[in-house]
């Protein structure tokens, strides 16, 4: 199957059409059903826009991403289409609206071929958290592909789509392309409009690509990226051209040392990284090693601000006004009772808990204020390294993916994200490189973070790191 927009773009050019590259998907999403990727596959609106695709390219009016086949993770909203969050709580409804992300793509010709699995309102490390069963990771079935955007990864990875949306609060995107061999892109906080975008976490979410290409992670933010009128957090900066490669310049890398000293770390990961670190270094760039002092903060900081803001978030789906209503509620107050205790699942509850606690009066102060101190700490710090320094780099995850039902314990599972909340904490971007292979046979992720809004160089060293050799 076709894995980049290059490959596409040489089916099309030898005489393909877009309804064979479309239906060539179909028949691989079909085959692989097992992995529990799709949740709802629009095999007529995707094969009505590859007929209307087609006939744009006859008449050379297609745009930038004719013949492009783009899966979105189930908490994107699509007109007409079903969209649930993989929750029990939005059982039938349909989205009247189109996100701003993927209504971009829409617009330059790219086919939206299906929704995809993920954690239940974007919430795990695992994607076993769905309410409609965990997504199992194609390389190998018995293990996770990470989370929350684990069916974005897989159907990447697999090739069920040519690329495929994610959303990521604390490594959602980052994590699972590590455990899937794809690159993940979280770009700058507010550079891709979050409109469309059921919430999780408002301050910290972000839209952003799965891809098997550098360049196509690079195109689709391009396309996505700009000014929104429905989302007033969406940045009015303009996005250089990412697809384009500047070289010459004698970069300054730094290196978080507590990264490499941190507890649980695989060794073969600390090995890669330094690895990556030599190449950077054979090209002729200074990389040096930094303290970030709060790598132990990062964690219960971004639960303590995260779980307030999912707890006033999602209390907006309360059995009355749509989605699922529990059939034996009597009443207003049984109703929101039974319906959000039947219909969201037990990780989703533990931090609407968690973080209404955390607002709560007389432990406001204690929780909710000092994180967001913590935070303004953690964000200045970075700032701080990255005025001297082009990027960062560190792992993307501790391991490479873990056995399906292996993490019982919250906290472990959280600990999980330990090397990609900061990028949330702080709003940088964040780029996770498929360059590191175990001895298990599994991949993971290199992570590369850049200042604010500098998504440009991240790709210039993201491409010196994969031998600059990109997709055209």
């Amino acid at each position: 199957m076709h894995k980049t927009f290059a490959e596409v773009k040489s089916a099309l050019a030898s005489g393909s059409a877009v309804v064979d590259i479309v239906k060539g998907y179909l028949n691989a999403i079909q085959q692989t059903s097992d992995l529990n990727a799709f949740l709802e596959v629009f095999e007529t609106s995707a094969l009505a826009q590859a007929e209307s695709v087609d006939q744009k390219i006859a008449a050379g009016t297609a745009g930038r991403l004719a013949g492009m086949v783009i899966g979105i993770k189930d908490n994107l909203c699509y007109k007409n289409h079903k969209v649930s969050a993989a929750s029990k709580i939005l059982e039938g409804f349909e989205s009247l609206y189109t996100a701003t992300a993927v209504q971009r793509l829409i617009d330059e010709d790219a086919v939206i071929i299906g929704r995809l699995n993920c954690d239940e309102f974007a919430m795990g490390s695992s994607n076993e958290n769905s309410a409609f069963g965990p997504v199992k990771n194609n390389l190998n079935k018995s293990l996770v592909p990470g989370g929350s955007s684990g069916g974005s990864a897989v159907a990447v990875s697999a090739g069920l789509c040519t690329a495929a949306l994610g959303s990521d609060t604390g490594g959602s995107i980052r994590q699972p392309a590590s455990f899937t061999g794809t690159y993940g892109l979280k770009p700058t906080y507010g550079r891709i409009s979050r409109y469309g975008l059921i919430a999780y976490a408002s301050s910290f979410d972000q839209i952003g690509p799965f891809t098997n290409s550098l360049n196509d992670s690079a195109l689709l933010l391009e396309i996505m990226a700009g000014i929104d009128e429905f989302d007033s957090t969406a940045s009015s900066r303009p996005i250089e051209t990412c697809t384009e490669r500047s070289s010459g310049k004698t970069l300054k890398i730094a290196v978080l040392k507590e990264s490499l000293t941190a507890d649980g770390v695989d060794e073969e990961v600390k090995s890669s990284l330094n690895k990556q670190i030599s190449k950077l270094k054979a090209a002729g760039h200074l990389v040096e090693e930094v303290s970030f002092p709060y790598l132990e903060y990062m964690v219960p900081t971004y639960y303590v601000l995260t779980t307030a803001e999912a707890s006033s978030n999602l209390s907006r789906f309360d059995g009355v006004h749509y989605g699922y209503r529990h059939p034996e509620a009597k009443g207003v107050e049984d109703t929101y009772k039974k319906s959000r205790s039947f219909g969201f699942g037990p990780e989703v509850q533990r931090r609407i808990m968690a973080g209404t606690f955390v607002l709560s009066h007389g432990f406001y102060d204690a929780y909710y204020t000092k994180g967001q101190k913590v935070r303004r700490v953690l964000r200045d710090k970075t700032d701080e390294i990255l005025n001297q320094y082009n990027a960062i780099i560190l792992p993307t995850t501790p391991s490479t993916a873990f056995a399906l039902d292996s993490v019982n314990d919250p906290i472990q599972m959280y600990l999980q994200d330990i090397f990609t909340v900061h990028a949330n904490l702080t709003g940088n971007p964040a780029l996770s490189l498929p360059l590191g292979e175990h001895s298990n046979g599994l991949p993971f992720g290199i992570q590369l973070m850049g200042n604010h809004f500098a998504e440009k160089e991240l790709f210039d060293i993201a491409s010196i790191l994969v031998n600059n050799t990109l997709d055209s």
